[in-house]
């Protein structure tokens, strides 16, 4: 029982900040931080884990937003429905992709990806503009019935599932951190010889975390195609790419908390700091050069040493 308690207890005081955000913050910031939050942690997981940069998180954003549009614009009602068709497509389009893009590494895995984002959104934009409705986009609110016992198409009812589809996530992530599999990511992404001298694959952990990461991302765009009743190809464009490495660096790479501390302070400053100037990408700018010469640690990176002084302290 004790060791259950430790095990969530990190996880549990992270969503009950969340609660506390929720309860003195505007209800759309609180939606936003969620689902922006699991939109990176993909990222997150690619980059600390598995050495992967990837700008190319917008394609499969997309992928997931997208697949459930289409399903809620053109053939059915059901939102839960529609983000399992569009976690399904994100499976799809990562095992597709993925075999071809983690054979490769550093700068060509991110141009690869930044490719893709860049023909999805060709794609979606005028290509496909009949089915997509281009840059009109797709607009299908009121095609979306109410659902029993926890109605997702309301934002307060939406903001409870997003909570609860949050804490899974990143119980997701933490087993995965704890496990066999968590350990062959991080050796893969720090010496392949030695992986392939144990008998591991290093294309099979790098394929798998693809897969798993990509689908996370894919979630989050359903979500997002929920939450707003509308998709647009400027999800997927490439002044957007940046945005998940952003947040990935600012919250901390690789910490298991760094996207959801990451997302509260970048949205919070979108929102606070566009008020006052016009060019608010600016003042990120600065301050992730300030992160990367400080020690490339992040907010959580640099403040998790100190929480963790402070509470062994009181346990002692």
């Amino acid at each position: 029982m004790l060791n259950i308690f430790r095990w969530w207890w990190g996880i549990g005081l992270a969503f009950i900040l969340l609660v506390i955000i929720r309860v003195f913050l505007p209800l759309p910031f609180s939606n936003e931080i969620i689902i922006f939050s699991i939109y990176v942690m993909g990222c997150s997981f690619l980059l600390g884990r598995v050495g992967f940069i990837s700008f190319g998180q917008p394609a499969y954003l997309a992928t997931g937003a997208y697949a459930t549009a289409f399903y809620l614009f053109y053939f059915g009602t059901n939102p839960y429905i529609g983000i399992l068709i569009g976690i399904a497509a994100g499976i799809v389009m990562s095992l597709l992709v993925g075999p071809l893009f983690v054979r490769l590494r550093s700068d060509y895995f991110a141009l690869v990806n930044l490719a893709l984002a860049v023909i999805i959104f060709y794609m979606m934009q005028k290509v496909l503009a009949p089915i997509t409705q281009g840059d009109n986009g797709l607009w299908f609110l009121t095609n979306m019935k109410s659902t029993p016992i926890l109605d997702i198409t309301k934002p307060k009812e939406f903001y409870i599932f997003a909570f609860l589809v949050g804490l899974a996530v990143w119980a997701l992530y933490k087993y995965l951190d704890d496990t066999l599999y968590g350990a062959c990511c991080l050796a893969s992404k720090i010496n392949e010889d030695k992986v392939d001298f144990l008998g591991y694959s290093n294309f099979k952990i790098r394929l798998l975390a693809f897969v798993i990461a990509n689908t996370t991302t894919a979630l989050a765009g359903s979500m997002y195609a929920i939450y707003l009743g509308f998709v647009s190809p400027e999800m997927t464009s490439a002044h957007r790419a940046a945005d998940p490495v952003v947040v990935t660096i600012l919250g901390g790479v690789g910490t298991l908390y760094g996207p959801l501390v990451g997302s509260v302070a970048y949205t919070g400053m979108k929102d606070l700091i566009s008020n006052l100037i016009g060019n608010w990408e600016l003042f990120i700018g600065f301050l992730l050069v300030f992160i990367m010469l400080a020690g490339e640690k992040g907010i959580w990176g640099s403040l998790e040493p100190r929480l963790k002084k402070v509470f062994s302290g009181k346990r002692a």
